[in-house]
Order: C-alpha cells, then structure tokens, then sequence
C-alpha cells in the first residue's frame, strides 16, 4: 500500500488484520521484510499489524527532503492519523526506535498504550553519564565517526527464509548511506533521556546479548528511568535481535503485550 506525506513523499506499507493495530519500524538502512515471524506471530494473537518503510528506506521514497528524525516521527503521526489508529502499540528496532522516542516527545501517548525499543540506546553518544551508546562514538570524534559505515550488525545469521524474501528487495531498493548522512546526523546527536524519563505508558527495551552496537545494559538502565519500564536481554543476538533470535524474541513480545 501507498500513503503521501504532506510534504509529498511516498511510503510503503502493509495493514494485515483487525484486531489493537501495532505499528511496526525497521532500523537504518533496513526493510520491513526483516519482520516476517514477528507479523506471523502478532497475526496468529489477534493483533493488527501496520508495517511501513520509513523514507529513504526500502519501497518508500527515496529523497533529500525531511532528512531529520523529527520528520521521521510526523510521518508515523500522519499515517496513524490516515488510517484513524488508536490504542496503538509501537515496535520498532534501532532507529525505529529513536522514531518512536521522536514520536513521544512531539505528539505524547494519547494514542499509544506500550512501546517496544529493540535494541535502541537512549542517545547514540558516549558521555561521562551514559556510557551506552553507539560503540565508541563521541563529541570528540563524531563527525569523522558517524561517516564511517556502521559495519556488521548482527551477531548471529538472521532465518534462511527470512534472508531469501529480504535479499530481493535490498537489491532493487539499496539504500544509499551518503544521500541519508544528513539523517544519520541528526539521529545521533539526540538524547532521549527526558522523553523516557516523562513516558506515561509501559515500555518494554529489548537488548542484544551480544550486539556489536550497543552495550546490552542500555536496556535495565533505560529502564530504571522510564516510570513503567521493562527490560529483557535475548541471549545469542546482535542488533537485529528479532530476526536472530525470532523465537525468543516472540516469546518476550506477546508475554510483554498480554500484561
């Protein structure tokens, strides 16, 4: 399905089932085909599943215009706002996450009732107070490191199936890392630390035993400040923790969301 912005760019994404919508958003550079167990299994529990390619990613347009994490966060107000959402569970991974985060502190949770961070630091910067961000990024060398390529993400190899439907669409969408730097910026100097502290809804973060971009204890930290938050680290995974570990990955979904 197609759905134009207000500032006319084209995003894909699919809206399977009936029942409480989850909205679903992919990490940088990824597809939303990376999702495939975790629609299955939120299909098979009665959920509703709205999966999207934020911009510059995937089926969605490819372009210079809203190359901030602030657009990123409008869209996902408009397509929700489009497609009359409420009661809305938010999963994303990665920058999905930060998305979200985005999301929170623009437009509050008057529609939303939990957020799923899968393996998402609250800010991508090494600081004195939070030494959990992205692998040894800091002010002092952030923009000669933040242009270098991100490199392997995952700790395990993601399900042959998987793979062979994601493969394809990676190939005739690549996602192009130079255009997209003006957002990668922008998404790594924010601090979601305030917008955590001050969420109102429960919040489940997902960490990555073994992830080669975030230390796994951002996740009982980030959740020590959230007033209702949840942390839980899935042994044997990297960054892309729910097409490494799809099964234990479910389990601590669907056990999170029947709470």
């Amino acid at each position: 399905m197609k759905f134009k912005t207000q500032d006319q760019v084209t995003l894909d994404y699919t809206d399977q089932g009936t029942g409480q919508p989850v909205v679903i958003l992919t990490g940088l550079g990824g597809v939303k085909e990376i999702w495939r167990q975790q629609i299955s299994a939120l299909l098979t529990a009665g959920y509703r599943v709205i999966n999207f390619d934020c911009r510059n990613q995937g089926q969605s347009e490819h372009t210079a215009k809203g190359r901030r994490i602030s657009r990123h966060a409008q869209d996902l107000a408009e397509l929700m706002a489009a497609l009359q959402l409420e009661q809305v569970i938010l999963l994303g991974n990665s920058m999905g996450a930060a998305t979200i985060f985005a999301y929170v502190s623009l437009y509050g949770t008057q529609h939303v009732v939990k957020i799923i961070d899968v393996d998402q630091s609250l800010q991508m910067v090494n600081t004195a107070e939070w030494v959990y961000g992205f692998k040894q990024l800091t002010w002092t060398n952030f923009y000669s490191y933040i242009k270098q390529p991100l490199g392997r993400s995952t700790f395990k190899h993601i399900d042959d199936e998987t793979y062979r439907q994601i493969r394809p669409i990676q190939q005739k969408y690549p996602y192009d890392a130079t255009l997209n730097l003006p957002f990668l910026v922008d998404h790594a100097t924010q601090n979601w630390c305030d917008v955590i502290a001050g969420l109102q809804c429960p919040i489940l973060f997902v960490a990555g035993e073994q992830s080669p971009y975030f230390d796994s204890a951002f996740a009982s930290m980030a959740a020590t400040l959230a007033p209702l938050g949840q942390a839980t680290v899935i042994a044997n995974s990297g960054h892309i923790v729910m097409a490494e570990q799809p099964v234990a990955f479910n389990q601590a979904l669907l056990t999170f969301l029947a709470q």
